[in-house]
């Protein structure tokens, strides 16, 4: 049996900010600085907030001097790790690699800042760690591959993202590599989430990627007091890729270690929804710019998808057709493309026109259909085809790579006017402070220099 744990340990726990290449620490900046703006914006308006909260209050975790950004309560390790990952994918607005169909930073960093935070680490430190967490979480989820792990309803950015917190807090706490491997072991037993969250809108997927950052977080701390974690935890017998998917690629997880880092395969979303229903925004905007479309006149508008796509934006179309709240909305490419053709964006601020008459007059008109050309670009790309049926023709147009993925990455100043819409509203002035030393994290001495900006401004 091929070894896939102990080399990635081994790997993790080598790694050094000195020989990260300058390319993936100038990515590494700008994914943190886009989840910072995410956690910001949620703590002040995502709906699940103030359960979260509360339980972390109730649960004792708000003890301590970590930090949750955009809020001016300090916080326990477990607390701030938790609330920072939950909050970070509240909004379904965080970065995501199309081919390993996940949600990578929301689990990865909230763990490697709080660990950062425990040990007084350098901003060097907790950069690898973030490192090290992204190489996990991907080359898990490439290696199982994903769409068959979401075939079995599994909620990947949970299940894998484990593995990646675990990941990145044992870099930074520095274990050595029997221990690392011992994290990754006990991960494996906190490795759990759902995708039932998609039958009724319920507010379980950022709560699972809260409880994942969390669980890995502690996995790491376990481990470094000498906790003994389940060996070959990912290609064991009854390890990971076997119990968790029906055809894993074990050597996945290996190929090309080191050469390779899958960070930078690592998109930004633009608009504020599942990822599937982005080539379709992009080409529903592209093509109402070109043919200055009325909403009146639309009599139909078609999205081809690939399976993975139809099952989490495009199927059972009597449910997406009508979504009844924020998640669903999100989850729902006939109200993402229906906005997108009525006002030409779709924004964060899109969700308050949920019950809007254009918006539901059009939603019955959108139609998702599997796509066999769609199909062949997956799970290389997330890419879409949108018909649109008016003026007794159609309009075609086709998203292979959506807007913000690497090969067409957002600019920087595109994702630091992304950052700005989502913290400005909650922190004003010191928002453009907070960005200015997250582009610098990594040169600090203490990380705390970083989290320390982010409190709220009231």
């Amino acid at each position: 049996m091929m070894q896939i744990t102990a080399p990635l340990a081994a790997f993790c726990c080598g790694l050094s900010a000195d020989h990260i290449p300058q390319a993936v620490t100038a990515r590494t900046r700008l994914l943190l600085v886009d989840l910072i703006g995410n956690i910001v914006r949620a703590r002040a308006e995502a709906a699940v907030t103030p359960s979260l909260h509360a339980m972390v209050q109730t649960m004792g975790w708000h003890a301590g001097e970590s930090h949750v950004f955009g809020d001016s309560a300090r916080y326990g390790p477990a607390g701030a790790a938790f609330l920072n990952a939950a909050l970070g994918h509240a909004l379904d607005f965080d970065d995501t690699p199309a081919a390993a169909t996940l949600h990578t930073g929301a689990c990865v960093i909230p763990a490697a800042i709080a660990a950062g935070e425990m040990t007084g680490a350098s901003g060097a430190d907790v950069l690898a760690g973030i490192v090290a967490g992204y190489e996990v979480t991907c080359r898990i989820a490439l290696a199982l591959p994903a769409g068959a792990h979401y075939a079995r309803g599994f909620h990947p950015t949970a299940t894998c993202g484990v593995f990646g917190a675990a990941a990145a807090a044992a870099r930074v706490l520095r274990l050595s590599a029997a221990q690392f491997e011992s994290a990754l072991g006990i991960a494996l037993s906190q490795s759990g989430g759902s995708l039932q969250f998609l039958t009724d809108g319920a507010w379980t997927k950022p709560f699972q990627v809260g409880w994942a950052s969390m669980a890995g977080l502690s996995a790491a701390i376990l481990a470094g007091h000498g906790f003994r974690g389940a060996s070959e935890a990912l290609e064991g017998r009854h390890g990971f890729l076997q119990a968790y998917a029906p055809a894993p690629v074990p050597e996945r997880v290996v190929l090309g270690l080191g050469e390779i880092y899958e960070l930078m395969s690592t998109g930004v979303k633009p608009y504020p929804s599942c990822r599937y229903g982005h080539a379709g925004i992009d080409a529903t905007i592209a093509l109402r710019a070109e043919h200055a479309f009325k909403w009146e006149e639309v009599q139909k508008i078609t999205y081809g998808l690939s399976t993975a796509g139809m099952l989490l934006v495009g199927a059972p179309a009597e449910t997406k057709q009508n979504p009844t709240n924020i998640v669903s909305a999100q989850f729902s490419a006939p109200f993402v493309l229906s906005t997108a053709l009525a006002t030409g964006a779709m924004t964060w601020d899109s969700y308050q026109n949920l019950d809007d008459p254009v918006i539901r007059h059009l939603l019955p008109r959108v139609q998702c259909v599997h796509d066999a050309e769609i199909e062949a670009e997956f799970p290389a790309n997330m890419s879409g085809k949108i018909t649109i049926h008016a003026r007794g023709r159609e309009f075609v147009k086709t998203v292979i790579v959506p807007l913000g993925e690497p090969s067409n990455f957002l600019s920087k100043d595109a994702l630091l006017a992304k950052y700005q819409s989502l913290a400005k509203p909650s922190l004003g002035a010191q928002a453009q402070v907070l960005a200015r030393a997250a582009l610098e994290f990594d040169a600090l001495d203490r990380i705390a220099d970083l989290t320390q900006l982010s409190m709220c401004r009231t």
